[in-house]
């Protein structure tokens, strides 16, 4: 479905929920039970991805591979073990999901760096990320200090 489409789709919903009563019912959502189950899902990524701490990094590590990743076939990793599937490289994973505001995040959002981008670490909360680069390999950093700050690109929620 394209987006005018749906724009056009959502107005005339709203729309008929007006004239119908003046209230807007969404049958079948439990708000308290969807936050749950986010911040349930947020909670597994997080401990799966704790558990490959010190794991070293490679450029291009295949799909799959756990003893090697690069950071978006960690990140791809992860979210498949929690039941999310996420496409193969940081960019096309920076366009997946929603937008999320830099002081909107919550653990479990996709965090991007560089323009073009081509780094994605997972948001832990607290202003610390989980991701894979270099020599520490698998490792927790500070987003808000020095080059994490200054090459924050964009956030993209998932879960």
């Amino acid at each position: 479905m394209n987006k005018r489409y749906g724009k056009t789709m959502a107005g005339i919903a709203l729309g008929l929920a007006i004239m119908a009563g003046g209230t807007i019912t969404t049958v079948g959502y439990a708000p308290s039970h969807a936050a749950a189950a986010t911040a349930s899902q947020a909670s597994g990524i997080i401990q799966t991805g704790k558990q490959y701490l010190g794991v070293p990094y490679k450029f291009g590590a295949k799909t799959g591979n756990t003893s090697r990743f690069d950071c978006s076939s960690f990140t791809q990793y992860v979210f498949a073990r929690n039941g999310i599937h996420l496409p193969r490289s940081s960019k096309q994973q920076s366009k997946v999901g929603t937008y999320v505001p830099r002081n909107q995040l919550r653990p479990g959002d996709l965090v991007f760096f560089y323009s073009p981008i081509h780094h994605v670490a997972i948001y832990l909360g607290n202003g610390k990320l989980l991701h894979t680069f270099g020599k520490p390999g698998v490792t927790i950093t500070d987003l808000n200090s020095g080059w994490w700050s200054s090459h924050y690109t964009t956030a993209r929620r998932v879960q």
